[in-house]
């Protein structure tokens, strides 16, 4: 684990500078750079002889990893009529990645080796990186440079949003790190006697990730009907109920709760997303969203690191019940942001 943290600090790290890039140079441009970097890096880190270069290939793959957050989403919405759906499905299609990732990791590496786990996503994505510079528009200007489109929020409305919104990101992301990064060895434990074939464990994980990414589609949907607060709080009400029910459970009672939490967790994605959607102008929203994801996933990634000595020294039952209070703590902050009829009678 300590040798992925550089790839989780570098993944939020670098989103400001591709943010900035990505408003002030293109987001094409950009994107090219990212479906590039990362087929290359992934065929560095399958490269490597000693954990010290795996690491810092890892990080460098990290770096790659960054562009796509702030540069990748306010490009998919720029011209979307329905933006919650369209930030729904991008998240859809992303989780489904990770459950791939938990069915596919197993195979490869049974198939050909670790370095095979590595070659063959970097391969997938340099042929995206291809079909994607044949596909996708030219930008006649890049974003900061065009005419502002949203109404502009008072300021002590506009820090106040951007507040709640680094803070709930900050607690979802925590949770995000700790249940992907946690839950092999979770689901290990808690099926012991009843699962042990590393296979099936495999299958049994990809099908959680499966089930929840159906999640961001429903909750992208309703964010196109329905206001963000009430329904943001209503998600991280259900993420403290079925963390704390996970907690007190096991065998395939506790599997049924660990879909019900994973559920949750990919629910709470799209909200940060759709409120740059509706609050900060095209025009700089790469630049606010490498921010936000900056301070979120840089404080976040402390998860990857801690989450090994933790449960050595708790367990995980530990584990479930802190989860339980950052959802908690999540629910209180998002109680300050602003009801959006304020907003609008507010704007300027």
């Amino acid at each position: 684990m300590p040798y992925t943290v550089g790839a989780f600090v570098m993944f939020g790290l670098g989103s400001i500078p591709a943010g900035r890039l990505g408003d002030l140079w293109g987001r094409r441009q950009m994107m090219l750079v990212f479906f590039f970097g990362m087929g290359l890096s992934a065929l560095a880190v399958a490269l490597t002889q000693t954990p010290l270069q795996m690491g810092i290939a890892l990080t460098v793959l990290g770096v790659f990893s960054a562009i796509y957050h702030p540069v990748g989403i306010p490009m998919l919405v720029q011209k979307a009529e329905k933006p919650g759906l369209t930030i729904g499905i991008n998240g859809l299609a992303g989780n489904l990645g990770i459950a791939m990732a938990a069915l596919s990791t197993g195979f490869l590496v049974a198939w050909q080796g670790w370095r095979m786990a590595f070659i063959v996503p970097a391969m997938v994505s340099i042929l995206c990186g291809i079909l994607f510079a044949r596909t996708a528009p030219h930008e006649m200007t890049a974003p900061a440079k065009k005419k502002t489109s949203v109404v502009q929020l008072p300021k002590h409305l506009a820090w106040r949003t951007f507040v709640v919104m680094v803070a709930t990101s900050t607690t979802s992301s925590l949770l995000f790190n700790i249940t992907t990064n946690g839950n092999t060895q979770l689901l290990a434990e808690r099926l012991d006697g009843l699962v042990n074939d590393p296979t099936r464990l495999g299958m049994l994980l990809a099908l959680i990730y499966a089930v929840a990414s159906l999640a961001q589609l429903v909750v992208g949907r309703l964010l196109d009907w329905l206001p963000v607060k009430p329904l943001f709080f209503s998600v991280l009400f259900l993420q403290i109920v079925s963390f704390a029910l996970a907690s007190q459970t096991a065998g395939w009672v506790w599997y049924v709760a660990a879909i019900g939490y994973m559920v949750m967790v990919f629910a709470a994605i799209p909200f940060s997303d759709t409120m740059v959607v509706r609050y900060i102008d095209d025009a700089m929203r790469s630049r606010v969203s490498g921010t936000r994801i900056a301070i979120s996933f840089g404080i976040s990634s402390l998860a990857v690191y801690s989450l090994g000595p933790f449960v050595k020294a708790s367990g995980f039952t530990q584990l479930m019940v802190a989860a339980s209070c950052v959802a908690a703590v999540g629910a209180l902050i998002v109680l300050f942001l602003p009801n959006e009829a304020q907003m609008k009678s507010t704007a300027v």
